[in-house]
C-alpha cells in the first residue's frame, strides 16, 4: 500500500494492431493498492514528443511529484496514467495515425485500453477515460478524442499542431498515409470534428503566450484556436488557455499540473470535484488561416 503510488513496466499484446512497440509504464495510485479489490478508477493516455520514449512524461517532463501532491491532497486518489508508445522507436514519427508507419491508432485504442481495463481494472466508461498530450502528442490527443468520442471523453491538447505533421501537407500525405489523401482526411481533425455531433466531450488547449494577441498567433496558437471553435460549434466544451513558456517540457509540466485538477474531476476522479473549464478571449481564426 505504497504513500505514492507505483508506476509498472508493461508488455502490452499488440494482438489487434500488429503495432511494434517499446515497453510502456501504468502509473498505479495509492488507492488502487487500498481494499481487497482495486477501484474501477478512471484512466489517462499519456502521450509524449515527436522523438519520444514511452517514459517522457515521467522523466523529461518529471510529473510525478505533482502526481504525488495531488495523491496527497486526495486520500491518495488519482487517474490511471498509462505512458504509451505511439512511436514504436524514437525516431518514428506516426503522429499516432494508422499508415505506412504502423497503427498507431489501433494500438493505443484496440490494445492499450482494453488491457489497462483488464489488467489494472480501470473503468471501461468512456466517460471515464482521458488523452494527455504535448506537441506531436497534443496532435494526438485531440485526433483520438475527436475520431473517437465513443472511446475518450476529455483531452488536453498542450501546444499540439492543427493535423498530423511529417512536413508540408503533401509531405504528410505521403509520409504518412502512403499518398491517400481520403485517409489523411479520415485522420485530420477539422475534417473529423466537422463530421460530428459531439456530446459530454471536453477539451483543454495549452498554448504558450497570450491567447488574445495578435502577435501570439503561432501555428500552435492559431491550431488551438481553429479547433476549440470548430468543437464547440459541434457540442465540445471547450478552452484555450495562455500561459508564458516556450515549446519544451517545463511548458508541458506546468500546463499538464494548470489543468490536472480540471481534468481528474472531469473523468469522474474520486474527490476530485468538476470543475469549470477556463477560456481566455481568442481571436478569430479561419481554417484557411489554420492550414497553412
Amino acid at each position: 500500500n505504497p504513500t505514492t503510488g507505483a508506476i509498472v513496466e508493461v508488455t502490452i499484446d499488440d494482438a489487434v494492431s500488429g503495432f511494434t512497440h517499446r515497453n510502456e509504464y501504468v502509473y498505479l495510485p495509492p488507492a488502487w493498492f487500498a481494499g481487497d479489490h482495486p477501484p474501477a478508477l478512471p484512466a489517462v493516455l499519456m502521450i509524449g514528443g515527436e522523438f519520444n520514449t514511452p517514459a517522457d512524461w515521467i522523466r523529461s517532463g518529471n510529473i510525478m511529484p505533482i502526481i504525488d501532491d495531488f495523491t496527497a491532497a486526495h486520500g491518495g486518489k488519482a487517474p490511471i496514467l498509462v505512458f504509451v508508445d505511439s512511436g514504436g522507436s524514437f525516431n518514428n514519427d506516426t503522429e499516432c495515425v494508422n499508415g505506412p508507419r504502423g497503427n498507431a491508432a489501433d494500438h493505443l485504442t484496440k490494445d492499450v485500453r482494453p488491457y489497462v481495463i483488464s489488467q489494472f481494472g480501470a473503468s471501461a466508461a468512456p466517460a471515464d477515460w482521458g488523452v494527455e498530450g504535448w506537441s506531436m502528442g497534443g496532435t494526438c490527443a485531440v485526433d483520438l478524442a475527436a475520431m473517437h468520442p465513443d472511446v475518450f471523453s476529455t483531452f488536453e491538447d498542450i501546444a499540439g499542431d492543427i493535423a498530423p505533421n511529417a512536413g508540408t501537407r503533401q509531405q504528410t500525405v505521403q509520409r504518412l498515409f502512403g499518398g491517400n489523401a481520403n485517409h489523411y482526411s479520415d485522420f485530420d481533425p477539422m475534417t473529423v470534428i466537422g463530421r460530428h455531433s459531439y456530446h459530454d466531450v471536453s477539451a483543454w488547449f495549452d498554448i504558450s503566450g497570450p491567447a488574445g494577441a495578435r502577435d501570439a498567433l503561432t501555428a500552435q496558437t492559431i491550431a488551438a484556436n481553429a479547433l476549440c471553435a470548430l468543437g464547440t460549434t459541434h457540442g465540445m466544451a471547450c478552452g484555450v488557455v495562455a500561459q508564458a513558456g516556450k515549446h519544451d517540457w517545463p511548458f508541458a509540466a506546468k500546463a499538464f499540473t494548470t489543468a490536472l485538477p480540471w481534468l481528474a474531476g472531469q473523468i469522474g476522479t474520486p474527490e476530485a470535484p468538476r470543475l469549470t473549464l477556463p477560456t481566455t478571449p481568442a481571436p478569430t481564426v479561419t481554417v484557411e488561416a489554420a492550414r497553412r
